[in-house]
């Protein structure tokens, strides 16, 4: 049947959002809420004005970073879980260089970010050793640092990096504000636009990082080795790659993505040291980058569609949703459930074959009749 793998994906696809809507449709009748109303803020009201567009680009723009550096990892073959870890480490490399670097100005700027860019590729080197030397599990210890690396920076937030002004207080640990040059300025500053236009600047660095990345694993030699390794560590090893070395790379640059990405949420959002002010990006842009199909282009726009709905689910309570806080959480795990279930039955041969079967007896049993 021609063209059938193209009706075949639009078809999954169409059914996986049906299905979605309905699910989420039964659970908030069963909570009370009108299910219209809730649907159009989450997925229209981020579009209202331009304040709240401008707040889909600052969720964006991590997001896609840290996706672009899980794709350099899984590609590899390499499961990166510790993208939370990279990022903390990442951007308590940033903060201390900040504020005890004495550099400040454009220089400062893009110093910080190096600095945080090697704080994270430095901790996502260690699980990439234990992998390719010791044969550790990445899985095991990608999850052990991310707990090594919050604790850490929990630490440093109350003890050395401590905001005098709240010791001793009852308000959250917190650094002391980084100087002003030293943050990423915001678009509307940069360009004679509507005041509305308030994201920050990073979002070009993550756009940037994001064809480099392209450009690194599909262009040149190294990359071709790393995508080599990952789909088959054996045939690599038969053609000579060193597959180990390529391991410690992958994790290198994956954990050099996510280090930058941490630096960027605090230079352009925070602007000092917080508690939890990685906003879970680690884990969400592990969805980010399979939803984008582990490319990193493609990771561009599954940024976007989840930072829609993070921002939408986030404004239930401002639009007054009767909706608790945590089914927020219920509801973007439903979509990522279901869009992840729908690569899956896209991606396999077997079924696509199947249907493909069923459909063509169908048509026959017509034809004949």
């Amino acid at each position: 049947m021609k063209h059938f793998k193209l009706y075949y994906t639009i078809g999954v696809i169409a059914l996986c959002v049906v299905l979605t809507l309905a699910i989420a449709s039964l659970i908030l009748a069963v909570l009370g809420a009108n299910v219209l109303d809730t649907f159009w803020v989450i997925f229209c009201y981020p579009f209202t004005t331009l304040k709240n567009f401008s707040g889909v680009i600052n969720i964006m723009t991590p997001l896609t970073i840290v996706g672009v550096g899980i794709c350099v990892a899984y590609r590899s073959g390499i499961i990166n879980i510790g993208g939370e870890g990279q990022m903390v480490i990442g951007l308590l490399c940033g903060i201390v260089f900040a504020l005890y670097g004495g550099i400040t100005g454009p220089l400062g700027l893009v110093l910080t970010l190096l600095v945080g860019m090697a704080g994270g590729a430095l901790w996502g080197s260690l699980p990439g050793i234990l992998k390719a030397k010791f044969g550790v599990s990445e899985l095991l210890s990608t999850v052990m640092f991310n707990y090594i690396a919050t604790q850490l920076y929990s630490y440093c937030l109350r003890v050395p990096l401590l905001d005098p002004a709240v010791a001793g207080g009852s308000g959250d640990p917190q650094t002391v504000k980084l100087d002003n040059s030293l943050w990423l300025p915001r678009f509307n500053e940069l360009f004679p636009v509507d005041k509305g236009f308030r994201f920050h600047a990073g979002i070009f660095v993550a756009l940037v990082m994001a064809v480099i990345i392209f450009l690194f694993m599909w262009k040149t030699t190294a990359g071709f080795k790393m995508r080599a390794a990952g789909a088959s560590d054996r045939a690599a090893r038969y053609g000579g790659i060193s597959v180990s070395r390529y391991l410690v790379l992958a994790m290198i640059v994956s954990g050099a993505c996510c280090g930058l990405a941490g630096t960027v949420e605090i230079l352009g959002v925070h602007h000092r040291g917080l508690g939890n002010c990685t906003g879970g990006y680690g884990f969400s842009g592990i969805v980010v980058a399979l939803f984008g199909g582990l490319h990193p282009l493609g990771v561009i726009p599954a940024a976007f569609f989840f930072s829609v709905i993070s921002f939408g689910c986030s404004a239930l309570q401002i639009n007054k949703i009767p909706v608790p806080s945590n089914m927020i959480d219920v509801l973007q795990g439903l979509v990522i459930l279901v869009i992840v279930a729908a690569k899956l039955i896209i991606s396999s041969p077997y079924l696509m074959d199947r249907a493909q079967r069923r459909v063509e007896a169908m048509l026959g049993k017509k034809e004949a009749a």
